[in-house]
Parts: C-alpha cells; sequence; structure tokens
C-alpha cells in the first residue's frame, strides 16, 4: 500500500497567458506518473513505443492552437481576466456565436485525427464549460469549480474522467464492495485519502488529471458519495493498460499497414487508487447521499458532451464515406446500384448529424445567468441515434467492401520483395489502372477502420461511452417529459379525438354519413 501523502493542493488556476505548445504538453507527461502495461511500469509515455506516437498526435494539436493558420479558428480570449487566450470550447458560452466558434474550434481539431480521438483535451471542456457557468452547483464546493474552471482554460488542460464501477458484484449495494469501490478511507483537514478502481479510463495515460465521481445508483454511506479530480502524478494513482494497438502495430505491421492504429490509439485502462490524497482543492461533492445520485445529471453538461462527440461522429463518418467511395472505385463496383444505395444510406446519416448538431447551435437552451449551452433536446436526440449510426456503418462498409476488406498482402515489405513484386502488381491491383501499391494503401486503412484490433474497438467505443443502450433511448422520453414536449404530443392525439364522439363529428360542415350508411340505419 501507499503511504497517505497529504501534500499541497496544486489545483489553483495559474495565470498562464497562452496554452501550451505541443513539446510543453509533452513535458508536462514526464512527472513519474503510475502506468503499467505488460508487467512493467512505463518510464515516459512520451517516448514508450506503447503510447509515443499517440501522445506525438495529442501534441500536433496543441501546437495548432499557435500557428497562425489555424490559431483564429481555435482561439478565442479568456474570460479568466489573464489576458490571455484559450481553445474556444473551454470558455463557457453567453451567445449564439460563442456556440458557433466553439464547435468549429472542435471540428479543427477532429480533422487532425480525422474523428478517430474521442478523448482529446477538448472532450472534457464538455464538463469544465459547466463549471464556469453555475459553480454554485457544486456548492459547498463552489470554489472547487470555479478555480478548475480557471485553470482548464488558461493552460488547455487535457482533462479526463472515470466514473463507472469496475463490473464486479453490481448486484450488491456500493458499500458491500469496498475493496473495489472507490471510498474515501480518511477524511483530514487537508482532503480525504481514497481507495479503490474506476473504469474505463480511456486515454489517461496521456492526459494531466482525471475526473472521478459517485455513479448513478443509491448510496448508504457517505464516504462513497464524492467527486473529484486527481493530477496523474497523484501518489498512488495507478494506471493499469489494456494491450497496446499503438505497439502491436509497430511490431508486425508499418504506418502503411496500420495508419491509424499506429498513431491514435487511445488507450483503455482500470483507474486505481492506493490510498491516495486528495485536497480539499480538488474535490466537488464529498458525503451528501441523497444528493449524490442527481449531483452529475442535474450539471446540464449534455449539450455541451454531444456536441463534442457528435462534431467528432460527423468528422468520422466524412472520413469513412470518402475511404470507402474511394474503395469502391478500385473494386469497380461504385457503379452498382447496391453500393450507392449504402453509400446514400451513410450520407444521409452524415447529414442528420450535421443538421442536427447545427440546430443545436440554432436554438441555444438557457443555462445559469446569462450563460447558454448547446440545445440539449436535440442532444438527447443525437446521443440516441449514435449507436445505430456506427453499427450501421461498419455493416454497410463490410457489404460495400465484401472480400476485397480481406483481399490483402501481409506487409508494406511484400512490395520491396523483388521477386514477388511483379505478382502483386498484376493480381492485386485495382481498376482503371489504380496501382497493387495504391489499393493496398486504400483497403489497409478501410481495414483499420473497421475490422482491425483498433477498428472493432471503436464500435464498442461507440457504442456505450455515452451510457447504456436502453439509457440513451429513454433519455428523449425523459427530455420531453421535462419539457413539456410529452403534454404537446399528447393534447395533438386528444384534439383529434375531441373531434368527434359514438354519434358522429362534432364539428360543423363533416358529413356523418347517415344518408349512406350500411349499418344502424
Amino acid at each position: 500500500m501507499t503511504d497517505t501523502d497529504p501534500r499541497p493542493a496544486n489545483a489553483s488556476a495559474k495565470q498562464a497567458s497562452r496554452p501550451p505548445t505541443g513539446k510543453e504538453y509533452l513535458e508536462s507527461l514526464q512527472d513519474g506518473r503510475e502506468i503499467w502495461i505488460y508487467g512493467k511500469r512505463v518510464k515516459d509515455v512520451t517516448t514508450d513505443p506503447c503510447f509515443r506516437n499517440s501522445a506525438q498526435s495529442v501534441a500536433r494539436l496543441y501546437d495548432a492552437l499557435h500557428a497562425p493558420e489555424s490559431k483564429d479558428i481555435l482561439t478565442c480570449p479568456t474570460d479568466t481576466g489573464n489576458g490571455g487566450y484559450t481553445h474556444a470550447f473551454f470558455r463557457a458560452p453567453k451567445t449564439k456565436e460563442d456556440l458557433a466558434h466553439a464547435r468549429d474550434a472542435i471540428e479543427y481539431w477532429q480533422r487532425m485525427v480525422y474523428g478517430w480521438m474521442g478523448r482529446t483535451p477538448d472532450y472534457k471542456a464538455s464538463f469544465t464549460g459547466v463549471f464556469g457557468a453555475n459553480p454554485d452547483h457544486f456548492a459547498p464546493f463552489a470554489d472547487t469549480a470555479r478555480n478548475w474552471y480557471a485553470r482548464a482554460q488558461n493552460e488547455v488542460l487535457f482533462l479526463n474522467h472515470a466514473i463507472v464501477n469496475p463490473p464486479v458484484d453490481r448486484n450488491r449495494p456500493v458499500d458491500e464492495v469496498e475493496d473495489v469501490f472507490v471510498h474515501a478511507v480518511k477524511e483530514t483537514d487537508a482532503g480525504i485519502v481514497v481507495r479503490g478502481a474506476k473504469v474505463v479510463a480511456t486515454g489517461s495515460a496521456l492526459t494531466q488529471a482525471n475526473f472521478c465521481a459517485s455513479n448513478r445508483g443509491t448510496l448508504r454511506k457517505r464516504e462513497y458519495a464524492l467527486a473529484f479530480f486527481a493530477p496523474m502524478d497523484t501518489p498512488g494513482v495507478k494506471l493499469i493498460c489494456r494491450h497496446s494497438y499503438e505497439l502491436a502495430a509497430a511490431a508486425t505491421g508499418s504506418p502503411f499497414d496500420y495508419p491509424l492504429s499506429s498513431r491514435l490509439d487511445e488507450n483503455d485502462a482500470v483507474l486505481v487508487f492506493d490510498n491516495a490524497f486528495i485536497p480539499w482543492e480538488n474535490v466537488f461533492f464529498y458525503g451528501d447521499v441523497e444528493k449524490s445520485d442527481k449531483l452529475m445529471q442535474n450539471a446540464r453538461t449534455t449539450g455541451r458532451v454531444v456536441i463534442q462527440a457528435f462534431t467528432r461522429l460527423k468528422v468520422k463518418l466524412d472520413f469513412i464515406i470518402g475511404l470507402v467511395m474511394k474503395a469502391s472505385r478500385i473494386a469497380g463496383t461504385h457503379e452498382m446500384r447496391t453500393n450507392q444505395v449504402l453509400i446514400g444510406e451513410l450520407i444521409m446519416y452524415r447529414n442528420v448529424i450535421k443538421g442536427l448538431t447545427d440546430a443545436m447551435i440554432a436554438h441555444p437552451d438557457e443555462l445559469h445567468g446569462d450563460y447558454i449551452t448547446f440545445n440539449e433536446t436535440y442532444g438527447m436526440t443525437l446521443r440516441g441515434l449514435g449507436p445505430h449510426i456506427y453499427t450501421r456503418m461498419r455493416d454497410i462498409v463490410q457489404k460495400v467492401s465484401s472480400s476485397s476488406l480481406i483481399y490483402l498482402n501481409s506487409n508494406s515489405v511484400d512490395f520491396q520483395n523483388e521477386e514477388l513484386r511483379p505478382y502483386l502488381d498484376v493480381y492485386l491491383r485495382g481498376s482503371d489502372g489504380i496501382t497493387a501499391e495504391e489499393r493496398s494503401k486504400t483497403m489497409k486503412l478501410l481495414w483499420d477502420s473497421v475490422s482491425s484490433e483498433f477498428g472493432a474497438r471503436h464500435e464498442l467505443y461507440e457504442r456505450n461511452y455515452l451510457g447504456g443502450h436502453e439509457d440513451v433511448l429513454m433519455g428523449p422520453l425523459f427530455r420531453a417529459l421535462a419539457n413539456g414536449d410529452a403534454k404537446r404530443f399528447a393534447d395533438l392525439t386528444e384534439q383529434c379525438m375531441d373531434e368527434y364522439d359514438i354519434n358522429g363529428w362534432k364539428m360543423p360542415g363533416f358529413y356523418n354519413g347517415d344518408d349512406i350508411r350500411v349499418f344502424g340505419r
């Protein structure tokens, strides 16, 4: 076990006047964090072959905040009083123009990673943005919310969360699984000491801090009702990582063979707290079992979470549509009606997402005071549609591509073999003069998108990260009940039924048909 470490808090807002560069971001990860993979502790995630290319992908995003061609798209002035600038999604919005600018900044970053990184640094800004708009929601820890809002904005922090209990004894009350589930084991004047684990800490090896909170469900003991940020270098914080797709891609292939796996792998991990000390300055909630279940639900983060997620998914679909159209041309099947229908269906889904995200900006919801947020009704709709769209996308890609996805050479080194190369050039070429090398490059990219271990993991992610398959569909119902839509639906039905009864029409001008009725005359 790790000894308690009541060290000074490091949560006060730094007065940085600009975001970090990519180099500065990478240096921030060299902090002695405890990351475990393949039975060994990682010395430096920025150079370890399990993480280094993915870290570089994130570093490129930070560099874009400073590049002349992208700075105006990505950034806006801070509202923290430091006179600096920040990523536009990190500042709480007050106008539709703020919403549109934030969405455009999200999209620019996502186009740099082709929609394949779900947990880019702006992901958790969907949450910290609410801290600035309504810090009193977290009273008596409102100052924690204010400080983390300012710090996240000033430093463009890369934050993540892990809020789900591990799948152990979930049929039992939380406090009966104290050896697994996160809870406070000690309270001091300086903070709390926590123990337990949370999942799934996606991409956390490359983040600067993780948010942890009690998940939905009735709690009986106050030590389980908690929410806090834990910097990744906190003693007692450990990450137990899954298999690295980035490492596997480099060891068995090349960027040509695995162009996505090799640089965009957001490693999923178990986040462990082994007597980790959390200062009060990093605590957002503690001890109120009655309020715990509703704390995060009532924080009004849905609109912000969804706009980030589905701006990303639209970019991902843009990428997939372009790729599957190219694959179809290579196979010579692009004029087949069946494939045209399927690709048209993909474009339809993409346009639905684009239309609804535009509507989330055009029809904002009031949040708190003069702050606004992205329309939550349309957000709930996208949240429910997303899993279906993604699973259908994979199905369409496999139908359009068929055996072309597997009809490939083994490795890029095949093209370097003088004896083998002539056969590849003839039998693995594409249609209309497309070379074997170009065909292989295209189809390997498509394989990595939907059929590699990396690609299969993305379907699991897209199906579950916004909630269980029932929760995402119940959301629109609960939203309709809350905002009056359900009553308006019912009123329209009743209006129709009030226009007639067993004696006929109750409105003037309509004929009951007494003069021609067969029955009851």
